[in-house]
Parts: C-alpha cells; structure tokens; sequence
C-alpha cells in the first residue's frame, strides 16, 4: 500500500484528498498534518467523515509526522512546500504540492509569479525548482512517470482554461492574438478564509471580478499554451467570483484562423483529448453544467463556432476542488506510482 501524509489536512484541500485517499484501493493515509487542531479528529473538523477517517490531526514536529511517506500531499499555501519538501524528499517520498511552490521551472518565471501574490521572488529551494513537473497529465503524461519525485499541481483557474485551449493551439485553429478566457469560480476557491468578503451575506445573491491587474494563474495558462503554439502568448483573463459553494465555469474565445471548418475543429479536439480518460466533450446542445462534474475529476467541455462572428467558443467545467485540486492531485500521484491514471477517481457525479 501506499503510505499518504497530508500537509494542510484540515483545509479544504486537505479533506478532498483525504476523502480520495478512503476510497483508493492502493493507498492509505499514514497521518494528517497541519498547525491548527493539533489533536482534533478528522471527523471532528469535519463530521461526514465520522466513521470513516476519525485519526487526529497531529503537529508537523510530531514524531509520526517526522517518519517516512511513500508520497507527501502538500495541500498548504504559497511557501510552505518550498521550505518543507525538501525534508520528505530526502526521506525518499514523492512529493505533490498544491501551490504555485514548484509549478515554474524557471526563477524568473517564478519571481514573476511570486511579485503577482505579493511573496518575496527569491525561491527557498531554488535547486528544487529544476527537477518539478506541471501536473497536468493531459499535457505532461508521459513526464509524470515513477523517475519523478515532485510535482506542481496546477492553478484551479489554468487546467481548466487549458483543457479548453490546449486543441486549438497544438492544430493551429485560431489566431494566438484573440485568445480571451472569462472564469467564473465558486467560493470554496478562496479556502477557509475568516475575511468579511467571504461571509454568507457578503456573497450571497452577488457576483464580483478581481485581480483585474492580473491574476496569477494566466502565467501558466500562457506558459503552457505557448509551448503548444511555439511562441509567446498572451491571454485577455478575467476571474469572477460567483455565489456558488464549488465549480469553474471558463469561457474561452478566439477568432478562427483562416479557412478553418467547424468540422476542422470537432475532430481536432476529439482526437486531441481522444487518451483523456477525465475529459469529455459534449454536444452544444446538451445543457450540462458544474453541478454535472461536481464531486468528480471531470472536465466537461462545450465546443462551438460562432458562425455570427467567426469565433471559437469552448465551454469548460470542472469541480475546482476537484480537477482543480485533490481529484487531480491524486491522478498525479496514480501516474507516479504507474497506476491507471483513473485508480479511485472514476466514479460520476451525484445529482442533483
């Protein structure tokens, strides 16, 4: 069995996760860690998993915590990994960590990223930052294999603009000038925050923009879409926070490049997506929507010509603590472990 320690476990990454782990039959967690309810029950955090997963949440100093992993989830903010990986890497875990830590493989891609969450650009590990792989599989599969030991889980935001864009820039079917992503997000996106602007009546019936100076996920989002077209690109992004418990909702946009056909376009991103076990494409007309993926590692991907405006529109939605987090963290941890990618993930939505 695979032996699991969750940094962070009491957030909400962290009980996705562990939630994961429960049902994953080659793997068992081996303890939860965080800095808060030190000595507190899983279940006592959160009482669903009564029953199912009542191990306390013990102190990163503990003993327990100090003993080997097979595989270390850091589900911990910006800067925690960085400073903490290192440790279980030497003890010979592999390791996966939720933030922006090791998502770049370049300093000054990093620095970039860091001044855009207001963090000190210099990295605490910066050797570690060579030997990271981007945890998206269905751009990076054949790289997050058993020879890696540490992976960058996505931006919630960037998979799933990516899903979306990554067909239309590999077979070239829009111009790289155009591209606009407009993301829509539920508030378990921001994390167990206490701030006022997350209470229940500051969001409930309102819908709002932010970081309109430039949200940090469009680094990747331009990054990995840029190695597909072979040159620099730029994204107009625009994030939302709408009143919803969990979700992301992306539209994305570009202009068709000359003499491309719908016809072109449906069966370039059926084949592109054609080995992706969690991406399905759907009929214009099918009214599906998050609550569709919700609870899965699904994407669900509407794909469309505007023949009005000669414009290609796709759809994406995902669960964005799921896709977006812990379901696709544990798809990376399947592919490290060479398991079938699917191993405890494929299951569907409950509904409504």
């Amino acid at each position: 069995m695979i032996k699991a320690k969750i940094v962070g476990a009491g957030g909400y990454g962290g009980v996705g996760i562990t939630e994961l782990l429960l049902r994953h039959p080659h793997a068992q967690i081996a303890c939860l860690v965080d800095t808060e309810n030190v000595g507190t029950p899983m279940s006592g955090l959160y009482p669903h998993l009564t029953g199912f997963c009542d191990t306390k949440i013990i102190a990163p100093n503990d003993p327990l915590a100090l003993e080997p992993a097979d595989v270390v989830f850091f589900s911990t903010p910006d800067g925690v990994g960085m400073q903490f990986a290192r440790a279980d890497l030497d003890k010979g875990a592999k390791v996966i960590d939720y933030s922006g830590d090791f998502r770049f493989n370049d300093l000054t891609e990093y620095a970039e990223y860091a001044r855009r969450i207001g963090r000190e650009p210099q990295h605490k590990s910066p050797d570690l930052v060579a030997q990271t792989v981007y945890g998206v599989a269905e751009l990076h599969r054949g790289e997050i294999n058993a020879q890696r030991r540490l992976v960058g889980n996505p931006g919630c935001f960037a998979i799933s603009c990516l899903l979306g864009l990554s067909p239309a820039m590999k077979h070239k079917l829009v111009d790289f000038g155009s591209l606009i992503c407009d993301c829509k997000t539920a508030v378990s996106g921001a994390g167990k925050k206490p701030a006022p602007v997350f209470h229940y009546p500051a969001r409930y019936d309102n819908m709002n923009v932010y970081k309109l100076t430039g949200h940090q996920h469009v680094m990747e989002v331009e990054r990995e879409l840029g190695l597909l077209a072979g040159q620099k690109i730029c994204v107009t992004f625009t994030t939302q926070v709408v009143p919803m418990c969990r979700g992301i909702m992306s539209c994305c946009y570009g202009t068709l490049a000359a003499g491309v056909t719908p016809e072109q376009v449906m069966e370039a991103y059926q084949s592109f997506h054609q080995g992706n076990a969690f991406v399905r494409i759907c009929d214009r007309n099918s009214g599906v929507g998050t609550v569709h993926v919700r609870g899965t590692n699904y994407c669900n991907l509407i794909v469309d010509v505007d023949a009005r405006t000669n414009r290609l529109r796709v759809i994406s939605h995902i669960d964005n603590l799921m896709k977006g987090q812990a379901g696709n963290a544990l798809q990376n941890m399947n592919l490290l472990f060479s398991l079938p990618e699917t191993t405890g993930l494929d299951r569907p939505a409950q509904y409504p």
